[in-house]
């Protein structure tokens, strides 16, 4: 079984292509086409730049594709693309291409959720299928916690009702002053900050789920009472950046015990987060869970992802009628 999948949810012109039948499938190529040079000039996407250029880029980073991996666009078996959630007019560009692969070729077409492919990502390179386990999925768009019991069958423990944890990053970045993306450019700043200089608030909504509007409100108060916060920067970002992980961490932890489950994943583009990374690592090992991390190659958007979750649904019969439609608000299956 060979997959093609595309990926336009957002910035991100992507395409992969996975081969087998046992797991873990190969995957055989996968690449991006970045648009971060573009959007920085705006201090963020540009929604009719990005579907333009993703018009521009899709079909020529297809053939690329095809060519790494020594195949030619008779040898797939299945096309994929993301459905949703993203911005409907670069959705449209890869769910359209996709759909008319699959019907020029008479082969299957599968319409995926993004979120789906972030939240299956850590087992792409691993063994076996994603066993019963707790998730953390945090993006620019998203933070969740969902306990994964199976290929489509997930329960949302807990999510985020504002701000999303990347979407916080990039937000402070700008008050900051730093480049578009914030994120990375926070995490850079925060190695030589103290992380105890400031004390931002831990906020906690209730339940597991999340909320990072008033700390980003925090930053910005504190900031405007610092006569040059540009002298602070390194200390503002790393307190930032210790009141997140900090909740993500407790959030992730306390979640993984309500579950039941004995490990813990984590994943999106967030999950580059070193600091992240390493402040989960040692929760779990305290808690007595196991941790799997995304590689930080398929963190951020990619098709890997997508032709994942498709070869998954696949092997379980599943597939999607040409009909359907991409859905920019689409939620990631699952009973609250």
């Amino acid at each position: 079984m060979t997959i093609l999948a595309l990926e336009t949810s957002c910035d991100e012109s992507a395409a992969a292509i996975l081969q087998g039948d046992t797991h873990p499938p190969a995957l055989l190529a996968s690449l991006i086409s970045s648009q971060i040079d573009l959007h920085r000039a705006y201090g963020g996407v540009v929604p009719e730049l990005a579907s333009r250029n993703h018009a521009l880029r899709l079909h020529p980073l297809v053939a690329q594709t095809l060519d790494a991996a020594g195949l030619s666009i008779h040898d797939i078996d299945a096309f994929a693309a993301t459905r949703g959630p993203g911005l409907a007019s670069s959705l449209l560009v890869g769910h359209s291409m996709a759909k008319a692969l699959a019907l020029a070729s008479g082969k299957p077409f599968l319409s995926v959720n993004h979120m789906e492919g972030h939240l299956l990502s850590p087992f792409i390179e691993s063994d076996a299928a994603p066993p019963p386990h707790l998730a953390l999925v945090v993006s620019g768009g998203h933070t969740l916690l969902i306990h994964v019991e199976g290929t489509g069958q997930y329960k949302r423990l807990g999510t985020t009702i504002d701000d999303a944890a990347g979407e916080a990053f990039d937000k402070v970045g700008r008050l900051l002053g730093l480049p578009y993306p914030g994120g990375p450019e926070i995490e850079r700043l925060a190695k030589d900050g103290d992380p105890a200089a400031y004390a931002f608030p831990r906020s906690t909504p209730g339940d597991l789920d999340f909320s990072f509007s008033g700390l980003k409100t925090a930053v910005l108060y504190t900031t405007q009472k610092l006569d040059d916060p540009s002298q602070h920067t390194a200390d503002l970002a790393a307190s930032f950046q210790a009141a997140v992980l900090d909740v993500l961490v407790s959030r992730t932890i306390a979640a993984a015990r309500r579950a039941g489950v004995k490990l813990v994943s984590l994943s999106g583009g967030v999950s580059c987060n070193k600091a992240l990374r390493h402040a989960l690592a040692q929760a779990c090992a305290a808690a007595g869970l196991d941790f799997h991390p995304c590689s930080s190659s398929l963190s951020t958007d990619n098709a890997a992802m997508i032709g994942y979750a498709a070869w998954l649904h696949l092997r379980q019969g599943d597939s999607s009628s040409l009909s359907e439609d991409i859905d920019p608000n689409l939620p990631l299956v699952a009973t609250s």
